[in-house]
């Protein structure tokens, strides 16, 4: 008895179609036997009297035998009847139900083997088959997409070690084999391509902990004044030193932020704008608000990007031209984390260009605290 269970888990879904029905039908039938034989006869029967037959004449019992006999033929061919029409809906559901849950089966199958094409086209289902097929598809996109993400930045990720490791092998063999000594210049170059590991790690960690949800933000109502100067004043030297004009223009507007994480993103922004912006132009910081949100803009007068750049300009480890792939001082994810803490802040991080040539301006949305209770 307790293999039953299992042995109708195991059916097709017509068998179970079937079985469900003829249980009912099986059902509809026995209570109207039982119904039958106990009110029919005895209503039959006063009818009968209420007829003039007396009661102890031999048609009553004729007539009875044959008032039941009929009922049981009908009730038997109904049943019959029922039976072969529940096969046959039976069989067109399963046709119009089985073969889309069929297609799904397969392609969740290939799905679940690494075959990230799979997809599945569901019609004469019905609409929830078809939402069911469209829902699949999208979460066959979606991880199409997170495994080439993978791909790529396992690829990106062992791409940018290479150098550092490389360099670090070199120089520690040349030590070992006599060629070179530890003197300061060897110090240097060891602690550098360390640093740049440690550094890898570690933006690869607050990058993943942003994109997941998993950094906890100190936020607090602040003047957007008060959240820009810092950024403004660490970068300030490194602008003056290349010699490029770095202006700010921002509202004194309360703003409920995490004032270490927006100095984080702001800082780089301006690392970002300064690399690829020329001696001699200008990056300017501004900022527009709305009754809701406040955005903050960092406008350079550099090289500017193309439309296939800004598609991937925050994609981790990209290199969209020579002035990011010369860049060894970063990690090369500076904005994919400036883009994840913006969206953990509940605001967002966007770019545009018009072109090569034409400079870049990158724009930071974060919501606008519209009363200053929380101060």
């Amino acid at each position: 008895m307790t293999r039953l269970p299992e042995a109708i888990a195991a059916w097709r879904l017509g068998t179970k179609l079937f079985v469900a029905q003829a249980i009912v039908l099986l059902a509809i039938v026995a209570s109207a036997g039982l119904t039958a034989a106990i009110i029919g006869p005895p209503l039959f029967h006063a009818h009968l009297l209420d007829t003039g037959h007396p009661p102890d004449s031999p048609e009553i019992v004729h007539i009875e035998r044959a008032f039941a006999d009929a009922s049981m033929i009908s009730l038997t061919v109904g049943l019959l009847v029922a039976l072969a029409a529940s096969l046959g809906i039976s069989w067109y559901l399963t046709r119009r139900i089985g073969h889309p849950v069929e297609l799904l089966t397969q392609a969740a199958g290939r799905l679940s083997r690494g075959d990230y094409d799979a997809r599945v086209t569901v019609t004469g289902g019905g609409p929830e088959l078809s939402t069911l097929g469209d829902t699949f598809n999208t979460m066959a996109d979606r991880l199409g997409d997170v495994e080439n993400t993978r791909r790529r930045l396992l690829s990106d990720l062992a791409h940018e070690m290479r150098t550092p490791i490389a360099t670090l092998n070199a120089h520690l063999e040349g030590i070992a084999d006599g060629v070179l000594t530890w003197d300061d210049n060897t110090q240097a170059v060891v602690e550098q391509q360390a640093q740049r590991l440690t550094r890898l790690a570690r933006d690869l960690d607050e990058v993943s902990r942003a994109e997941e949800g998993r950094i906890e933000l100190q936020t607090s109502v602040q003047p957007l004044t008060d959240l820009v100067e810092p950024a403004i004043r660490q970068a300030r030297h490194a602008y003056d030193t290349k010699g490029v004009t770095l202006t700010v223009r921002v509202d004194d507007v309360p703003v409920r932020a995490d004032p270490q994480r927006v100095a984080q993103i702001l800082g780089n922004l301006l690392t970002n704008a300064l690399r690829h912006t020329p001696q001699g132009r200008r990056v300017d910081v501004t900022s527009t608000s709305t009754p809701d949100a406040v955005t903050i803009s960092v406008a350079d007068t550099g090289q500017g990007m193309t439309a296939e750049q800004l598609a991937h300009i925050f994609e981790r480890f990209y290199r969209g031209d020579a002035a990011r792939e010369a860049d060894k001082g970063g990690s090369g994810i500076g904005l994919t984390i400036a883009k994840a803490l913006a969206e953990a802040h509940g605001g967002s991080l966007t770019a545009t260009s018009d072109g090569e040539g034409t400079g870049a301006t990158l724009r930071l949305t974060l919501p606008r605290e519209t009363h200053q209770s929380g101060r």
